[in-house]
């Protein structure tokens, strides 16, 4: 597993089969500072039906954020993971905003 501030990047060996190209390099954007975690090099993301994304590195590749920096990432198949968080007041589970 490899993480990249909030995200969370979990090598699988197979993927759904109702997944649907993600136009961009953005694998997920941080709503406070604007800042954003972006995939590099030939990466590739994949939207399954359910909101679960994918990366497809056919190759070695990087993700990189303003604030965590660049970290490798070995050729593979990843399911992306967003930490979670739980607001008492709200009674609710909701993603942590980077």
């Amino acid at each position: 597993m490899y993480r990249h501030g909030d995200v969370l990047l979990i090598p699988v060996n197979e993927v759904p089969a109702d997944l649907h190209p993600k136009a961009g390099a953005v694998v997920a954007y941080g709503e406070v500072t604007g800042h954003a975690h972006r995939l590099l090099m030939d990466g590739l993301l994949y939207e399954a039906e359910d909101g679960t994304v994918y990366i497809r590195a056919p190759q070695d590749t990087a993700i990189t954020h303003e604030e965590h920096g660049t970290i490798p990432l070995p050729a593979g198949l990843y399911r992306v993971s967003y930490q979670r968080e739980y607001a008492p007041y709200e009674q609710a589970v909701r993603q942590v905003l980077d």
